[in-house]
């Protein structure tokens, strides 16, 4: 086998490895639908998806993810009367599909780097009672200044109907443009309205919360963030996941959990592919 020539900074771009390099999935989706989904996020900072999966589809993953709802949250932001579900995919297979959806990961194709990552996936269930959010931008905590690039995404999928009194996400649109001003009263804020089986999906630097709950109904959904690929995830996946499970995953998954190289180097075990692990 013939060593790839390495003559420039350009080439380390490349997959020098000649192993695994990076993962090549088509999109079963509409590309005249992913140019309007990316015109619609450009200028307004989140794009709404109505009616995404069906009614069976959103009562499947909510059966699965109901059980699992145990604790209430930590904090204000995460919420007293909330409770949430982490490392998801250690725990079921029924919202695998939801993480991996071809319309969202279309958008991402377009947004980051091949190999991009999963950086959580939540289950997020705002209980009756439960204030407003902190309204936030999510890769905030990534110290790099604004204005720039998200280095974050999410999706929102809407297992109960978001109503304006059942807490459905605040949005600021075309917050994501913003430098490094904070949103002030007179801001307008929006709800996320819509029917469940719905989603929303904005890039990391648009300013959003959840909302209050003032029904007495719980509001469920499911959220799955990514983040660039030479970034660090929110949660530690490859810990979070036993092997065992993460044998039996898509191929997608197990790369946008870190089973994954940004070649040349980003992302080894021991001078290796991590899906080298799995062998």
């Amino acid at each position: 086998m013939t060593k790839p020539k390495v003559d420039s900074i350009d080439d380390l771009k490349k997959d020098i490895a000649g192993t695994k390099g990076f993962l090549k999935v088509e999109r079963d989706v509409d590309p005249d639908l992913v140019e309007a989904d990316w015109q619609c996020l450009q200028e307004h900072g989140y794009v709404m998806m109505k009616n995404l999966i069906t009614d069976a589809e959103v009562d499947a993953v909510k059966a699965a993810l109901t059980p699992l709802f145990d604790k209430l949250g930590r904090n204000e932001f995460e919420g007293v009367r909330t409770q949430r579900i982490y490392s998801t995919l250690a725990k079921t297979r029924a919202v695998d599909w939801l993480a991996t959806h071809p319309r969202i990961l279309a958008l991402l194709d377009k947004m980051f780097m091949p190999n991009y990552l999963l950086s959580q996936l939540l289950g997020i269930n705002i209980l009756p009672g439960e204030s407003a959010q902190y309204i936030h931008p999510d890769d905030g905590f990534y110290p790099v200044p604004r204005p720039r690039a998200p280095l974050g995404a999410a999706s929102i999928f809407a297992l109960d109907d978001f109503t304006q009194e059942n807490g459905a996400t605040q949005l600021i649109p075309k917050s994501h443009l913003w430098g490094e001003r904070k949103p002030t009263k007179d801001d307008k804020v929006i709800s996320a309205i819509m029917p469940k089986g719905s989603a929303i999906f904005y890039g990391g630097t648009f300013w959003h919360g959840g909302g209050a709950n003032t029904t007495d109904k719980p509001r469920m959904a499911l959220t799955a963030q990514y983040c660039e690929p030479w970034l660090r995830q929110q949660e530690n996946l490859m810990m979070a996941i036993p092997k065992d499970i993460v044998r039996e995953l898509d191929p997608q998954l197990q790369s946008l959990i870190g089973y994954s190289i940004l070649p040349p180097y980003i992302g080894m075990v021991n001078a290796v592919h991590p899906l080298r692990l799995l062998e």
